[in-house]
């Protein structure tokens, strides 16, 4: 099995394309099961429902973090090309926005806001 470097870093961008997946499947799942579960125990459904926001859009911000590594490798190695590094420069964006608004949506208050907010867990 002759297996040269461009054919390895392909299948190294798979298994990080396969694990950010991973992620945000087992993490969807394992938020809406504890959601389910503090339903049962008797917690409150809005608190319960928070909780389940917040879990899953960590889910989905790990997941993402992983599929940009993902894409990075496959731009500087596998396919350095301008359209590659284009649609890399998009996919960030995008992720940038992805994050900000989930971010915000799990703390309640922007970023820069954190600190001054009078949350201990900022």
């Amino acid at each position: 099995m002759d297996l040269d470097f461009h054919d390895f870093m392909s299948d190294i961008v798979k298994v990080f394309e396969l694990v950010g997946v991973a992620i945000l499947v087992v993490g969807s799942a394992m938020s809406f099961a504890s959601y389910l579960v503090q339903l049962v125990r008797g917690t409150p459904r809005l608190a319960a429902f928070i909780s389940l926001r917040a879990t899953l859009g960590r889910a989905i911000l790990l997941g993402l973090e992983v599929l940009v590594v993902a894409d990075i490798v496959r731009t500087i190695v596998v396919e350095p090309t301008l359209e590659s590094a284009l649609g890399l420069g998009i996919i960030v964006i995008v992720r940038i926005a992805l994050s900000f608004a989930i971010d915000v949506e799990i703390d309640g208050v922007a970023p820069w806001r954190k600190q001054g907010s009078g949350r201990d867990d900022a």
